[in-house]
């Protein structure tokens, strides 16, 4: 096999594999607004307007990292600490297997403005 031959054969491979990895980041967003739902989030959050307008979590993902908002979910009273948060009810922290944190992250990191209201009818 020629070696631009081949360089094409791994170019397609990979544009492939990328609406793969995409529809898979879907998937486990849909999962975590499912979870979002269950776990009663909207007592004290509020996505598109539907919960507590509070706490609203429309633009999380434009303002926090994933692994910021994995700390906020694995450890509230510690992130909590960090930047002086006063609001209350402080966040109890949830019994949460790692792929529903991992859910729940990529839930909220689709969560970047405007759109938001779309992600939120899932």
């Amino acid at each position: 096999m020629t070696r631009s031959r081949l360089v094409a054969v791994a170019a397609g491979a990979l544009f492939l594999a990328v609406p793969l990895t995409a529809a898979a980041q879907n998937a486990k967003a849909e999962q975590g607004a499912a979870l979002f739902a269950s776990q009663k989030c909207t007592m004290c959050h509020s996505v598109a307007g539907k919960g507590n307008p509070k706490g609203s979590l429309d633009n999380v993902a434009s303002t926090k990292k994933p692994d910021e908002i994995r700390q906020w979910i694995v450890d509230p009273e510690g992130m909590r600490a960090k930047p002086n948060a006063t609001r209350t009810p402080a966040m109890k922290a949830l019994k949460l297997s790692t792929e529903q944190v991992d859910a729940l992250v990529a839930y909220l990191g689709s969560l970047k403005g405007p759109h938001a209201a779309g992600d939120a009818a899932r």
